[in-house]
């Protein structure tokens, strides 16, 4: 199987081109967050590497998020157009889980952590089985402090990951020896990683119904809630 994995959730912006097992050509920048201006003269410059026509490719993966509303919108967007116009399979894959991916490690307990700004997180917990991130915590908003209690619950060494500048010192005050730092290169997204994840998940059913999974509300469904406290918001588009 030819696939295609894409992620942009965050500021990495990692494509990769895979058949199969065998990694055909990849690459991450992570200098530049102009990833409209990127995206498809690198996916166009990996497949001419790879050898293959669009036509050739049978998925695309695609980092769903949670992440920059931008990031996403930009990532998502892509896959869909890509996959409805070349009918491919569309797969998204939880960006933390990507990066959690980067462990292999038997049965340790992965964190990964995005800063959601506010001293808020988007964070999830996994653990490795068989090279596969397998959910301990799900993917969620979350407060900092609350969210690092779960993981101090849990009483056992864990692997912490993601954008951790923030919340590095809070981290190794909580868990003191039962936190574990790996090279920072294992804090970045992996695109072959992601195809790797996305190869064991089934393909969406509906690509025009696929949306990313931003796990909270954007400005405008902020703005509608405080406008229309009293009607359900879960079709505020339809309503305005």
């Amino acid at each position: 199987m030819k696939v295609l994995a894409l992620d942009t959730s965050n500021r990495p912006l990692s494509v990769a081109v895979l058949s199969d097992d065998q990694v055909l050509a990849t690459t991450t920048v992570t200098i530049t967050q102009k990833h409209a201006a990127h995206l498809l003269p690198i996916i166009e410059s990996l497949m001419k590497v790879a050898g293959l026509k669009p036509a050739d490719l049978d998925r695309v993966v695609v980092a769903d998020g949670p992440g920059s509303y931008t990031g996403l919108r930009i990532g998502v967007t892509t896959a869909k157009t890509l996959a409805d116009t070349l009918k491919l399979q569309l797969v998204g894959v939880s960006s933390l889980a990507t990066i959690a991916a980067n462990v292999m490690t038997d049965n340790q307990l992965v964190a990964v952590f995005f800063d959601g700004r506010n001293d808020h997180v988007f964070a999830g917990v996994y653990r490795i089985k068989d090279q596969q991130p397998v959910t301990v915590i799900e993917d969620q908003h979350a407060d900092f402090g609350d969210f690092l209690k779960r993981i101090a619950d849990l009483n056992e060494s864990v692997v912490v990951l993601g954008e951790l500048s923030a919340f590095s010192e809070r981290l190794k005050n909580v868990l003191a020896d039962r936190y574990l730092q790996y090279p920072a290169a294992f804090n970045l997204p992996s695109a072959v990683q992601l195809a790797r994840l996305g190869n064991s998940v089934a393909p969406v059913a509906d690509i025009n119904a696929f949306v990313p999974r931003y796990l909270r509300l954007t400005k405008a469904e902020a703005d509608w809630q405080k406008q229309h406290p009293e009607e359900d918001s879960s079709n505020y588009v339809e309503k305005v």
